[in-house]
């Protein structure tokens, strides 16, 4: 049990690094379309709240995927669980919400940093 609870928040751990770094490069590759919103005359909490919401979004998308297949996949390690629901709601929950955050902080921590470059030296970068 103890091995199978390691091998699982090795997995989490992945995970979260993985969206970190999908999600924080896809806001980097954004830095243009930022600086063409501010130089439109977007403020940076629009700009921030925006890119927050579409990272949330996107994310949320792929954890109800993963959910989803979780689900489904249950009756196959049911004969490893022993005292334990294959559906056990805390951990699906608190695996939820630790991908959350992290996509809340992959997203929002880009956003910031996009939305004080300078709209000018934004429009000029390739």
């Amino acid at each position: 049990m103890l091995l199978l609870a390691g091998f699982a928040l090795a997995a989490l751990t992945l995970a979260s690094i993985g969206i970190y770094g999908v999600v924080s490069y896809n806001v980097t590759q954004r830095t243009q379309e930022i600086g063409i919103r501010m130089a439109l005359g977007a403020s940076a909490g629009q700009v921030q709240r925006q890119v927050v919401t579409r990272t949330l979004a996107l994310v949320s998308c792929g954890i109800f995927a993963g959910v989803l297949a979780a689900l489904a996949l249950a009756r196959l390690t049911a004969s490893l669980l022993y005292g334990i629901p294959t559906t056990d709601a805390p951990t699906f929950a608190a695996t939820v919400v630790v991908l959350l955050a992290v996509a809340l902080s992959a997203g929002y921590g880009p956003a910031f940093r996009a939305s004080r470059v300078d709209p000018m030296s934004a429009l000029r970068s390739n």
